[in-house]
Formats: C-alpha cells, sequence, structure tokens
C-alpha cells in the first residue's frame, strides 16, 4: 500500500488540476472540429480518450520532470518532500513507471487517425524537455504552453485529418492562457527558485506581474474572437465569451497577489472553471 501511495504522490493523481488543463485544450478542439449531426458516440468515445491520455501522459510528464528536477526540488519547500527528491523513489523506478505510463498512452494513441498519431509522437520531444527550459530560459511557461495546448490541434485533427486555420488561431490563444496560469502558479516558489538559480516568466515580470497577465488574457481573448470568426459562429459565441473573460479579469487579475502563496494557488486552480466554460461556450454555438 505504501507503494501504491507513493505512485499517487509521483503522479500527482490526487491533484487533477493538472491533467484537467491538459484536457480541455484536447476537449475544445474535438468540439470544435466535431459535426454533432453525426453519431454523437463517436464525439464521447474520442472525449474519453482524449481524458485517459491526458491523464496518463500528465502523469509521465510529473516523473519525468521530478526525475531532472530531482536536486532542485530538494531545496524548494514546496517540492522538498517530493517522492523522488526525498530519496523515497529511486529515479530508475521512477524511469519504469514513467516507461509503462507512456505505453499505456500509446495504446490510447492508437484508436486515432495517422495525422494525429504523427503529430502526437512529433510532440514528445518537447513535452520531455520542458522541465529543463526553467534552467536556461525566463521563458519556461512560453514552452509548457506549446507543450499543454497541443492537444488543441490533435481534438480537431482526429475529426478532420487536417489543420485548419480556426484552430491554430485557438492554440495560440491557448498558449497565452497557459502563459498567464503557469506564471501564477510559479510565484508559490519564486523566493527559492531565485535563490536555486532557476528562471520563469515569474520572476522575470515579479515587478509587473499584473500587467503581463493582462497582456497574457488579452491576447488570449484576441485569437479566441478571431478564432470564432473564422469558425463562422453567430453572436452567441462571442456574448458568451464574456463569462469566461470575465472570470480571468476581474477574478484571477484583480485578486492576485504575487506574495500570497496560498491565493496564488486557489487563483491557478480556477483555470479548472474557465476550461469547462469554454468548453460549453463552443457546445452550445455548435449545436444551434
Amino acid at each position: 500500500m505504501n507503494q501504491v501511495k507513493l505512485f499517487i504522490d509521483l503522479t500527482r493523481l490526487k491533484k487533477p488540476i493538472g491533467f484537467m488543463l491538459l484536457f480541455w485544450p484536447c476537449a475544445w478542439g474535438l468540439t470544435l472540429g466535431f459535426d454533432f449531426e453525426k453519431n454523437l458516440n463517436n464525439y464521447f468515445f474520442y472525449l474519453i480518450l482524449f481524458f485517459l491520455g491526458s491523464v496518463l501522459m500528465r502523469s509521465a510528464g510529473c516523473i519525468v520532470n521530478d526525475i531532472l528536477d530531482k536536486e532542485f526540488d530538494s531545496k524548494v519547500f514546496r517540492t522538498k518532500n517530493r517522492p523522488i527528491a526525498s530519496g523515497k523513489v529511486s529515479a530508475m523506478l521512477a524511469t519504469a513507471y514513467a516507461a509503462i505510463l507512456c505505453f499505456l498512452a500509446l495504446i490510447v494513441l492508437l484508436n486515432f487517425n495517422f495525422l494525429t498519431i504523427i503529430l502526437a509522437l512529433g510532440s514528445m520531444p518537447l513535452a520531455f524537455t520542458y522541465p529543463l527550459m526553467k534552467r536556461f530560459t525566463y521563458w519556461p511557461q512560453l514552452f509548457l504552453g506549446i507543450t499543454f495546448n497541443y492537444g488543441l490541434i490533435l481534438g480537431w485533427t482526429s475529426i478532420n485529418g487536417q489543420i485548419d486555420v480556426a484552430v491554430i488561431l485557438f492554440y495560440i490563444g491557448a498558449i497565452f492562457w497557459t502563459l498567464g496560469y503557469d506564471t501564477i502558479y510559479g510565484y508559490q516558489d519564486i523566493k527559492d527558485d531565485e535563490i536555486i538559480g532557476l528562471k520563469s516568466t515569474s520572476i522575470k515580470f515579479k515587478g509587473n506581474a499584473k500587467k503581463f497577465l493582462m497582456i497574457c488574457y488579452s491576447s488570449l481573448l484576441i485569437f479566441f474572437l478571431i478564432g470564432g470568426y473564422f469558425m463562422n459562429f453567430n453572436y452567441i459565441y462571442f456574448f458568451l465569451c464574456i463569462i469566461p473573460f470575465f472570470h480571468l479579469f476581474f477574478y484571477q487579475i484583480k485578486n492576485f497577489q504575487i506574495d500570497n502563496p496560498a491565493k496564488c494557488l486557489e487563483i491557478f486552480k480556477s483555470n479548472n472553471l474557465f476550461g469547462l466554460i469554454i468548453l460549453i461556450n463552443i457546445l452550445i454555438v455548435k449545436n444551434l
């Protein structure tokens, strides 16, 4: 039972916000591309596959992150008790766990069309090298955004078998979303990160954090609105966008406190709600 608990801690399965933030873009892309006049069973089948894939790949990603960050995690208060950093799980055993999770994710992936499989496999190098970025650049959140929202394109291609300008616009907008929420998340560890020499947008923009978040979320709004235009959505979509973006600007940015780690975590977790609202908005306009 102790090994099971360590595995759950290692993969962060008790913290669903991680795999949900990976899942929402997949669900958006799938819903944007799906023709709801066709068999809904296919929609829910793919939705379940993307959910399973998100859980598996997020879990594997957490393990790889902890292996690469072992020395850093042991020096950061929030992460020093993680299984690998604390020595409770060896790097070799953790690597075996990650390999098994990736194999299971591959089984899930093989249910999709050829283009989706190729695109997903092509994203793997970036996904597993992301943890290294914080050593070399102040923009690791940008690399995370490129990786974490890739499912938006995969969701679209799983239905259409090709890439369209509309989904690219939504993908770019989602990257700005991640830039914002992960910058907020980074302020939990900013003091320790500065001491040990790690880099992040949280550190780079600590003097103008709210201004940076305004830029990120404004860019997100612009790309989602343009994406809606290219999708030929009617005025209802643009009206419904008020709700999630009200949340970003008047809850997240307004209540964000750079020196309050608990508040940063609370606001970060609220992005799960944002992801759900965007999905509901797309579902509504696609079924009118």
